[in-house]
């Protein structure tokens, strides 16, 4: 039996702590559902999968939404590949690619470990933390300036301008009136930075040691490449910070809620690479993903004209059952691995290996190193972001 649909679709009326009933009602009775601000909202897996898959669906130019007094941020963006298309996006993605390479993350791996035991050190000395801001934020943020290569005297700084760079992002804008001007400085400064570190680098080169260097490697090492090259490194930081941030801070968040499945992860460390794929489907840190139609197209038993922007829910998609059986249980020996919380096709994410390893060795590091965490009495508090989809303070007892 179906549920009716509760009228129009609006993000706003999503309950941030738990979306997924108010997905469900519209996944079964109104999958493809054209919402009341003219977009076509789609919300189950194979319809999610087929437009992910058929390039007549393309990512379309940067957000219109940027102000054009944001000059930095507005070339910065134009410079994501996640805002590309054929042809621009295979050559930038190919070069990504050559340089971003498994053996990279695994390489990766032992650093990632001593960086997410730091954090599990530092966070065990304090009764009641706040494991968003010890842990999950600065984790990730961490691990890239090691794959950038930036030195560690560099952090503290680099960080600021990421934070600064986020107030861009999803519905912050609305919560910080100058938030956009905020993310323009941070564009501006994290633009510099960068054109700097190509300068310093071709000038000595020691290609590979890093992903920077790896990219001039192959096939940046002319000027004419830097917009797109200082693009990629900015935008590697945004996609790989806060999606990663979420991922860790729900995760931990479903396991307190399912006690049995937190205690095997802890008596079966063998389980967690499957874990991983297993609470990303659950609870998925980017909720919804747009793409718009390039030609008029029959979707979901409606005609989604050409031009139509199409906003692919994800975190319904991953609560399917037609596609995950009794979908919201969480089950870390399901296998996962056609859930969509890193896309599909050909803007699949290039950084899901890294955000896998991340995640298995801060889950790994955390559950091991603090044998007694579990959530405080305090309310978990969401960052009002239904996009980028997370707590915002989660403070948890370590002992």
């Amino acid at each position: 039996m179906t549920t009716p649909a509760p009228g129009p679709f609006r993000t706003a009326d999503v309950p941030l702590t738990d979306p997924y009933p108010y997905y469900r009602r519209y996944r079964e009775s109104d999958p493809v559902h054209l919402g009341p601000d003219g977009s076509w909202y789609v919300f189950r897996h194979r319809d999610v999968a087929r437009v992910l898959a058929d390039r007549r669906y393309v990512r379309g130019p940067q957000p219109a939404r940027i102000p054009a007094d944001c000059p930095h941020l507005r070339r910065t963006v134009a410079n994501w590949m996640v805002f590309m298309d054929p042809p621009h996006h295979t050559q930038v993605r190919a070069l990504v690619a050559r340089s971003f390479t498994p053996r990279i993350v695994e390489a990766l791996r032992p650093r990632i470990r001593r960086l997410a035991a730091e954090l599990v050190t530092a966070l065990a000395e304090e009764r009641e933390a706040d494991l968003v801001d010890r842990l999950a934020a600065p984790f990730p943020l961490l691990v890239i300036s090691e794959l950038l290569g930036v030195p560690r005297e560099d952090r503290a700084w680099f960080r600021d301008r990421a934070l600064g760079l986020q107030q861009a992002t999803g519905s912050r804008v609305a919560r910080r009136a100058d938030g956009f001007a905020v993310a323009d400085a941070a564009a501006r400064d994290l633009d510099a930075y960068f054109r700097a570190e190509l300068a310093r680098r071709r000038a000595r080169p020691a290609y590979g040691a890093d992903l920077i260097g790896a990219m001039l490697e192959h096939g940046g090492a002319t000027p004419a490449d830097d917009d797109t090259l200082v693009g990629t490194c900015i935008h590697l930081l945004t996609a790989g910070h806060e999606t990663t941030t979420n991922l860790l801070s729900k995760g931990l968040l479903a396991l307190f809620a399912h006690p049995e499945e937190l205690a095997a992860l802890r008596a079966r460390p063998e389980l967690t690479a499957g874990a991983v794929e297993e609470l990303v489907r659950y609870d998925s840190p980017v909720q919804m993903i747009t793409r718009h139609a390039g030609e008029a197209d029959r979707l979901g038993g409606h005609t989604v004209p050409a031009g139509s922007r199409v906003v692919l829910v994800l975190g319904s998609a991953n609560r399917d059952p037609e596609q995950f059986p009794d979908p919201d249980r969480l089950d870390l020996t399901r296998d996962a691995r056609r859930h969509s919380g890193f896309g599909m096709g050909i803007h699949y994410c290039v950084g899901a290996p890294l955000a896998r390893a991340e995640a298995e060795i801060g889950l790994t590091e955390l559950l091991h190193g603090l044998p007694r965490l579990a959530p405080a009495d305090e309310p978990v508090q969401y960052a009002k972001d239904l996009v980028f989809h997370g707590p915002e303070r989660m403070v948890v007892r370590t002992r």
